[in-house]
């Protein structure tokens, strides 16, 4: 007979597939991004890419993260808890850092939506899990689904992320030949 929380880490295993390869393939991705910035007549100087660039790629790993731990043969609750909280406390805490960091660019200010994307719904993904972490043991089928919520969450707020990333150094490309 099959472990209680092997079969129900059973359910979600398509799931974690789809986000983990969603996620590594996307961190990639992120990659090609920034040669183009860097190829760009606009070039970003490092703290814009801290502030903006790097957070996308660790929003990736994160979800990526997750689907293997929560892919993992686990027995118990107890690990994945210990390993999700502090993915979800990493995570809060690195906002913080990014919020810090774009506070201080210089040849960019970042915009209401810039906020919303790279600070805010990060710090909810990433509070998501880490409540998800903590009702794991009592609540097994909501935590899994609000870790669920936070590693898909993630994956979509490093797409907007990497493509408005994109938008501006296209746009600003073809202002910069205009003039």
């Amino acid at each position: 007979m099959e472990h209680p929380v092997r079969a129900l880490l059973g359910e979600w295993e398509s799931f974690y597939i789809i986000v983990g390869s969603c996620a590594g393939a996307l961190t990639g991705l992120q990659f090609v991004v920034i040669a183009l910035v860097a190829d760009s007549r606009h070039r970003a100087t490092s703290p814009e890419i801290a502030a903006f660039g790097t957070p996308t790629v660790l929003h990736f790993c994160a979800a990526l993260l997750v689907s293997a731990l929560l892919s993992a043969p686990w027995t118990w609750f107890g690990g994945a808890q210990v390993a999700l909280a502090l993915c979800g406390i990493g995570g809060i805490l690195y906002t913080g850092i990014v919020i810090r960091r774009a506070r201080q660019t210089q040849g960019y200010r970042p915009e209401l939506e810039d906020w919303i994307w790279h600070a805010l719904l990060p710090l909810l993904a990433y509070l998501t899990m880490l409540i998800g972490a903590i009702v794991l043991s009592s609540y097994p089928e909501p935590g899994l689904s609000l870790t669920g919520a936070a590693s898909l969450g993630l994956v979509f707020i490093g797409i907007h992320n990497a493509w408005d990333t994109i938008v501006y150094v296209v746009v600003d490309a073809s202002k910069g030949e205009e003039k």
